[in-house]
């Protein structure tokens, strides 16, 4: 069934909810939500420009790394600033439009991620498995097309499925049951049929997860291939140090995805919904830089340098 010709929307504005159904948890939950966002905007800010700073880190695996905090810092100012707005405001309104905007950013980085988790994996697997090619196989070139790529499918995908929601017509209620403009959420005040919107949804998702899964894994099954066959003086344990931090940020950020996709349809699940969001929103762009900076030598005598550099002692 092809979408309605127009929006014929009533709804100029939509009330976030939030967490306003527990009101005793507003303040703590402010305090928590804020200093994390602090932290994850801290940490990867200063992975970038630790990056940028480091000649040794001038390398594709770090230009990937650059691009994941640049991406979790982006999501996180998509939703995080409007949500610590709703926890201490009464005037809870986003416009049809703002919200449509904040939709698309969100989405589009959330996939851009997906992709760019998947062009780390081959990266690693280059790096494991062809140590002698590295060099040459992952060129300047090679490393901002797969880049670039990444950031046009996201964008791809988030202009397909804000134009799902656009086509649709907003005439009943306007109370959004989230923090942000999320995809169920607000096709569940469409008074439209949302059969397009939904199998949009659907193929989009579905597609784009298990592509990016498929590659992940095809990359780890050539990487434990290749780490088996190592002698085991000492390569085996450098190997798995390198690709430990991208498996742990790729279980927490594909673990949220699958478990947004297994919440059933009702309102009963909507407290999980939001709660899965935070954990995309806030709780994984703190994690990752953490992740990589805390298991990273480069990056920690980096941070180190700098902020002995930075201190009165070494000034003087």
């Amino acid at each position: 069934m092809l979408p309605e010709e127009g929006n014929q929307s009533s709804v100029t504005t939509f009330i976030l909810l939030g967490f306003s159904e527990y009101p005793h948890l507003q303040a703590p939950l402010f305090l928590v939500f804020l200093t994390t966002y602090t932290v994850a905007l801290v940490g990867n800010l200063g992975i970038i420009v630790v990056v940028r700073i480091n000649p040794k880190l001038h390398t594709p695996m770090y230009f990937f790394l650059s691009h994941l905090s640049f991406l979790d810092t982006c999501y996180s100012n998509v939703f995080t600033p409007k949500l610590l707005e709703t926890l201490v405001v009464e005037d809870r309104t986003i416009s049809f439009k703002g919200c449509m905007v904040q939709f698309f950013f969100g989405c589009a980085f959330v996939i851009t991620e997906m992709f760019m988790l998947a062009v780390m994996a081959y990266d690693l697997f280059m790096a494991v498995c062809n140590p002698l090619l590295y060099t040459v196989a992952m060129s300047p070139k090679l490393c901002a097309l797969l880049v670039a790529g990444t950031y046009t499918w996201g964008g791809l995908c988030s202009l397909t499925l804000t134009y799902s929601l656009l086509v649709l017509s907003y005439c009943g209620s306007n109370i959004i049951n989230h923090f942000g403009c999320e995809y169920s959420a607000i096709l569940s005040l469409s008074c439209s049929d949302p059969y397009f919107s939904q199998m949009a949804c659907l193929v989009i998702s579905i597609f784009s997860e298990a592509c990016s899964l498929l590659a992940i894994l095809a990359s780890y099954v050539f990487i434990v291939a290749t780490v088996i066959k190592m002698p085991s003086t000492g390569g085996p344990q450098k190997a798995i140090s390198t690709c430990a931090s991208h498996l742990t940020t790729i279980s927490i950020f594909h673990g949220v995805i699958l478990l947004l996709y297994c919440v059933p349809n009702s309102k009963s699940s909507w407290l999980l919904v939001k709660v899965a969001t935070v954990l995309f929103t806030v709780i994984i762009p703190m994690l990752n830089p953490l992740i990589y900076s805390l298991r990273n030598k480069d990056v920690k005598e980096t941070v180190r340098k700098l902020i002995n550099s930075q201190s009165p002692s070494h000034s003087k």
